[in-house]
């Protein structure tokens, strides 16, 4: 896989994996986990809202638990 970036972000990739001493590939690899966790679970939650069942705030989920 290659991945281009501009000119600033590599740069930005760059200073933060010498001044930390991992790879760049391990911060890319870091950010599209990430990305993949974060998209999946606002795909889910998507899907939930879709279905348009009741829901609770959490307030109210506070209330009903008595905490």
């Amino acid at each position: 896989m290659t991945v281009r970036l501009t000119p600033e972000l590599e740069a930005r990739l760059e200073e933060l994996a010498e001044s930390t001493g991992r790879s760049k590939s391990y911060y890319a690899r870091q950010a599209i986990e990430e990305f993949l966790d974060d998209r999946a679970d606002y795909l889910l939650a998507l899907s939930v809202l879709e279905k348009q069942e009741p829901t609770l705030s959490s307030a109210e989920l506070r209330r009903e638990l008595g905490i």
